[in-house]
């Protein structure tokens, strides 16, 4: 229009007429962009929070099995890794492919009402882009795959007991060939992702040579005015920009489809334990647990396949203490783990108070059991809440009275603020001894009707067990 219409006829008020209906449009477009990114901003870090949140819910409801065949190091990968990667994707989605989209189509539109034949000699190699980048698109893919593999790989591996042994040195190796892999494996991906680039490239060359061979060398200017041969210079511009974007953009998903399939992976995880529709609370217990028949295999159908249990029978009446006594692997916890429901038996039945575990809901039945193991987690936060996350509700009262009843209040009192004392996670800072007798009274406060000690006081020394012994005596009345 400017020109065919103002240049040539040299009518410079229509030219500037023309000029700031552009500048006008163009102020709105900024506008509008900054307020697409800040909406954005804040849509896509909600859904990001939504995902970690049901994805950390959902791994909550998932048993023991799950958790046995995993690092800790890839779950956390997961929650936190793989989510972040969904951030520039999620943002992307709307800020670039949307608009883009938008642009692509309106332009192709515009081409096709204005001249359809400069239009299809100026878009004649996309069938050639869209080969070109599915072919990119499938290598590439398989490829980052591999890559978040590797990550994982790389995050689970945990350098604990490593000095004591003085192993640093084959750690050290080990270290760096996992390093060595995630390297490579990321340079072979980018490798193929990275083409995207000149496909687009090659195709958008051959598209404007087309239109200029077309357009002057076929039609000729008696056809094809300056104005028009401009304009669709401009046009391809406008289209290839987009389909730039819009293929940095779907190598930008393609780069984390993986992290997505990974976390979906994680929430299409059914759960191995779950309650029947038909299940009833249980009432409070007086404590009867009963074995019948009890069979129990780890890994059932896999090669690394353990009978632990079989046809095992055993009553305890409400009141009795009992220990089981056996080598490591004959199966102590994992009687624990089945009372508790963590895994469910294959064979027979465990009853308290001659409910059938499987009959009753979980909560019911684990809201009434005291678990005390040798290897207990300490949170972030103060004593009172690691106690308190035995008993959410409990009183201040109840608290005291919990750690009092281990022996644990003296030394809780020597601290810096007492109850209100932080701690770091995992209880820096804290004696194992004084770690074990915390997570006693986490387990106490709860005042469980039942309660199991898996090797609880092996972490105490002898004058501090014979106290907390003393102290489980007094709580054991009734239960």
């Amino acid at each position: 229009e400017a020109i065919d219409h103002y240049i040539a006829n040299k009518d410079m008020r229509g030219l500037m007429g023309l000029g700031l209906f552009a500048l006008g449009l163009n102020i709105i477009f900024i506008i509008m962009v900054k307020i697409r990114m800040y909406v954005m901003a804040v849509v896509s870090n909600k859904i990001l929070l939504r995902i970690r949140q049901d994805l950390y819910e959902h791994i909550q409801t998932l048993s023991f099995s799950f958790f046995d065949s995993r690092p800790t190091g890839k779950i956390l990968a997961r929650i936190i890794g793989d989510v972040n990667s969904l951030k520039d994707v999620l943002t992307n989605m709307v800020t670039t492919l949307i608009p883009e989209f938008i642009t692509v189509i309106g332009v192709v539109v515009i081409m096709m009402i204005k001249d359809w034949r400069l239009a299809l000699a100026s878009l004649s190699t996309i069938p050639i882009m869209i080969a070109g980048i599915f072919l990119v698109q499938k290598i590439s893919h398989k490829r980052w795959q591999i890559y978040r593999k590797k990550s994982s790989n790389l995050n689970a591996y945990v350098m604990n007991v490593v000095q004591s042994f003085g192993a640093e040195d084959e750690t050290k190796e080990i270290f760096e060939n996992l390093t060595d892999e995630h390297r490579n494996a990321f340079v072979d991906a980018v490798i193929f992702a990275d083409m995207f680039g000149p496909v687009i490239d090659f195709c958008w060359g051959i598209g404007a040579m087309m239109l200029y061979l077309v357009g002057i060398r076929f039609l000729g200017f008696e056809k094809v005015s300056v104005g028009l041969l401009v304009a669709f210079g401009s046009y391809i511009n406008m289209f290839w920009n987009p389909i730039m974007n819009l293929s940095n953009f779907y190598n930008n998903l393609v780069t984390n489809l993986t992290a997505a399939e990974r976390i979906f992976d994680i929430l299409d995880t059914e759960p191995d334990i779950t309650d029947a529709k038909d299940v009833e609370e249980l009432p409070e217990v007086k404590g009867e647990v009963t074995f019948s028949h009890v069979g129990f295999t780890y890994d059932r159908g896999t090669p690394a396949e353990t009978k632990v249990l079989e046809d095992v029978n055993f009553v305890v009446k409400p009141g009795e203490t009992i220990a089981l006594v056996g080598p490591t692997g004959a199966g102590k916890t994992t009687i624990v783990n089945l009372i508790s429901r963590f895994y469910d038996i294959e064979q027979g039945k465990i009853l308290i108070d001659g409910y059938d575990l499987t009959k009753v809901s979980m909560n019911s039945l684990r809201r009434q059991m005291g678990v005390m193991t040798q290897d207990n987690f300490i949170f972030h936060g103060t004593v009172k809440d690691n106690i308190l996350y035995g008993k959410l509700d409990a009183t201040d009262e109840e608290v005291i009275a919990a750690a009092k009843a281990v022996n644990a209040h003296d030394f809780i009192m020597k601290m810096e603020k007492g109850y209100d004392t932080e701690l770091k996670e995992h209880g820096a800072g804290l004696s194992i001894g004084q770690r074990q007798l915390i997570a006693f009274a986490r387990t106490m406060v709860s005042m469980p009707k039942i309660l199991i000690l898996d090797e609880a006081t092996s972490s105490i020394d002898t004058h501090t067990e014979i106290l907390v012994q003393r102290g489980i005596e007094a709580l054991l009345a009734g239960r």
